[in-house]
């Protein structure tokens, strides 16, 4: 494998990431069924982890009690008088570390996730989207830009 492509190649921890621009939901009934669709995300956050250990981390982050029974009807699709909160969303998506399945909802509304250092990445991108802007507007300028030659002595 050379230098170039071990450099390149994606970290395993790295969630997979698209840059397919996601759109917003604007139709009817877009968001139907979020509720039950929130559920089961809850469920994937707290996949392989121990739910005592996972509200004990929640209740210390947010300063007020979260417990195991709350995560379990949370994770519960058919408990449609329990769903989570936002802020208690956060806290799990926090401590499980699970900012792939927060950006998979935000991607439902028309928004994306980016996490820490990776805003850098946005914003080389962003900078060679302008760079290449400008590069642009200078050709064009360039072609239409006569010489300017008034009032020259030899």
């Amino acid at each position: 494998m050379s230098a170039l492509a071990k450099t390149r190649a994606t970290h395993p921890d790295q969630i997979a990431f698209t840059f397919e621009v996601p759109q917003p939901a604007t139709l009817p009934a877009a968001l139907a069924g979020m509720d039950k669709r929130i559920a089961r995300t809850v469920s994937e956050a707290l996949g392989g982890h121990d739910r005592n250990v996972i509200a004990a981390q929640m209740t210390s982050l947010l300063a007020e009690d979260v417990t195991k029974l709350m995560l379990d009807a949370y994770a519960s699709p058919a408990r449609d008088g329990h769903n989570i909160s936002f802020h208690r969303m956060c806290a799990l998506i926090a401590v499980t570390n699970r900012f792939d399945l927060l950006d998979r909802e935000l991607r439902a509304i028309g928004a994306a996730v980016l996490v820490g250092d990776e805003i850098y990445t946005a914003q080389v991108g962003h900078i060679t989207s302008e760079i290449s802007r400008l590069q642009q507007q200078l050709k064009s300028l360039q072609r239409m830009s006569p010489t300017i030659t008034r009032n020259r002595r030899k």
